[in-house]
C-alpha cells in the first residue's frame, strides 16, 4: 500500500521539480546499495560520484537495473573488436569462442574479480550488433 505523499510546511513547489530530477540518482544509487550488501537486486556499478553527476544533470540517469553506457561500453567495445578480429575462425558465439573471450577479458583486468560474469552479456551483445 502506498502511503501518500505529505510534504512539511516549509515545503515549496519548487522543491517538487527538484525532486523530481534527481529521483532517478537517488534510486540508481539506493539499487547499488542494496547490491553492495548483498540483496537482492542489480549491481549498477553506481558509486557517490555517479549519484552527485546525475543529480546535478551533469551526467545521464540510466533507468533503474541499468548499468550507465559509459560503464558498459568498453566491454561492447571488446565484443565489437572481437567479432571483427575472430568473425572468419568463429561464425558463432560458441563455447570455445566464450572461453577465448574470457581469457583475452581477464588478462586486460586481472585484478577486477568476477568483471567477466558483469560484462559477458555486454561482450556478446557487442560481438552481435551488426557491423
Amino acid at each position: 500500500m502506498k502511503t501518500r505523499q505529505q510534504n512539511p510546511t516549509w515545503w515549496r513547489p519548487e522543491y517538487d521539480s527538484s525532486w523530481e530530477r534527481i529521483k532517478a540518482a537517488f534510486q540508481r544509487d539506493w539499487d547499488q546499495t542494496k547490491s553492495d550488501f548483498g540483496a537482492d537486486g542489480f549491481d549498477t556499478d553506481q558509486d557517490l560520484s555517479d549519484t552527485i553527476a546525475q543529480a546535478a544533470g551533469k551526467r545521464p540517469i540510466p533507468p533503474r537495473g541499468v548499468p550507465a553506457y559509459e560503464i558498459e561500453e568498453p566491454a561492447f567495445r571488446f565484443g565489437h573488436g572481437a567479432r571483427l578480429y575472430f568473425g572468419d575462425e568463429y561464425n558463432v558465439w560458441d563455447e570455445d569462442l566464450e572461453s577465448q573471450l574470457e581469457e583475452d577479458w581477464l588478462s586486460m583486468y586481472p585484478d577486477d574479480e568476477g568483471s567477466w560474469d558483469r560484462r559477458r552479456n555486454s561482450i556478446r551483445k557487442g560481438w552481435e550488433y551488426p557491423s
